[in-house]
């Protein structure tokens, strides 16, 4: 393998490859198996709590498993530890954090041969020569730290690499862009001693999911570079909070951080976006005791739903690429967490070589795409460490 090939794996540097005679399409499955591919929102321990399979062999039940992810040339997939907003006052969300990590540990104990715990940014290249997926973790809401910094420590040691700080909800630590109450205008103050301790600790801050005055909070107290784990952007989807908008891409970059971009249909299109309201709106209005499923498939009939597809993904990559650089920018796709909204073209993780061949028929260099594929994101994840270090 070159050096451009593991430019950000082995640190060595490289200028951007020469343009090759290969059609892009059949250049792009070389790239997804020769470059590290990262992507940092994937919902498997949800998905399995809710309905188990072996994802160490084929399972169609969701769209992730090991076949297809090797297909794809997905390597570092970041599973997603949700914790339902619900278990904000219910309580639970400690236990089910740490029964979510367990069942991820042990997919590796069943298949060593195949997957691997990622602790560390250097276990990523480590796993890669090995041939096998690293599995790292990150927490979506940080409910389960319930207002205890040492058990903000206790994920750190069980492998916890970034923390999600709200959901759909505000929580003790932040204000959720989805909950219109904004019961603390931002962030908490236990909310900021929660980001200083993360700094401390060497765990990524992601604040997807946050309302604009936590995201802007976060940017002024943080000490390293945060991310976006899964957000797209608010420039093709106008008035939905959950996207990021360009003044917060801008200080996003400023900060040294990444927009990991979100696959989901709702995040990338604003027509897509508007059918869900719709739905909602028209469920709500049906009679008592209606059954969603059904009256989702009359619906759909009725209504078909706008789906995405690869070049409306690429528009936001080059959005961001455009508005404050291509080193700012990476992927998480949400997959197995955006139920039935996933782009064309972008179902499953068999499917990164699409998206690869689409920022190659844009003009991207192979170091470009490089970056956007996990160089970016190991770049943060790097700085974050080293400051714990220091």
């Amino acid at each position: 393998m070159t050096c451009a090939s593991l430019l950000l794996l082995a640190g060595c540097s490289s200028t951007p490859s020469s343009v090759t005679a290969t059609d892009p399409a059949t250049r792009a499955q070389q790239l997804a198996q020769q470059l590290l591919i990262v992507d940092t929102h994937i919902d498997v321990p949800y998905r399995l709590k809710d309905k188990w399979e072996d994802v160490s062999v084929s399972a169609p039940g969701g769209e992730f498993d090991y076949p297809r992810a090797k297909a794809g040339g997905l390597n570092a997939p970041f599973m997603s530890v949700y914790i339902p907003s619900s278990l904000e006052k219910k309580g639970g969300g400690y236990l089910l954090a740490n029964q979510l990590i367990d069942s991820m540990e042990a997919i590796v104990g069943r298949a060593p041969d195949k997957f691997a715990m990622a602790h560390h940014s250097s276990d990523l290249a480590l796993h890669f020569k090995q041939g096998k997926i690293s599995l790292a973790l990150g927490m979506e809401n940080g409910t389960p730290i319930e207002g205890k910094l040492e058990n903000l420590q206790h994920f750190y040691q069980r492998g916890i690499r970034y923390v999600t700080l709200a959901h759909s909800e505000s929580n003790h630590i932040a204000d959720s862009s989805y909950d219109l109450r904004r019961r603390w205008q931002g962030l908490s103050p236990f909310g900021e001693q929660v980001v200083a301790e993360m700094n401390r600790l060497g765990m990524m801050i992601d604040i997807s999911h946050v309302s604009d005055q936590a995201f802007y909070q976060v940017i002024k107290l943080t000490k390293t570079p945060v991310i976006a784990s899964h957000s797209s952007l608010r420039a093709f989807v106008p008035g939905f909070e959950r996207n990021m908008d360009d003044a917060m891409v801008q200080a996003l970059a400023k900060n040294g951080g990444v927009i990991q971009i979100n696959f989901g249909s709702s995040f990338v299109v604003s027509q897509a976006n508007q059918w869900g309201l719709q739905f909602k709106a028209a469920l709500a209005a049906a009679p008592k005791g209606t059954d969603e499923k059904s009256f989702r498939a009359a619906y759909l009939k009725q209504y078909p739903y706008p789906f995405a597809n690869v070049d409306t993904v690429l528009d936001h990559i080059d959005y961001v690429t455009k508005l404050v650089g291509v080193d700012y920018v990476g992927i998480g796709s949400d997959y197995d967490g955006v139920g039935d909204s996933l782009p064309e073209g972008l179902k499953d993780v068999s499917t990164y070589p699409n998206l690869i061949a689409g920022l190659l028929r844009r003009g991207y260099s192979e170091a470009e795409i490089e970056k956007i594929m996990s160089g970016n994101l190991l770049r943060v994840w790097r700085a974050v460490e080293a400051h714990a270090k220091s």
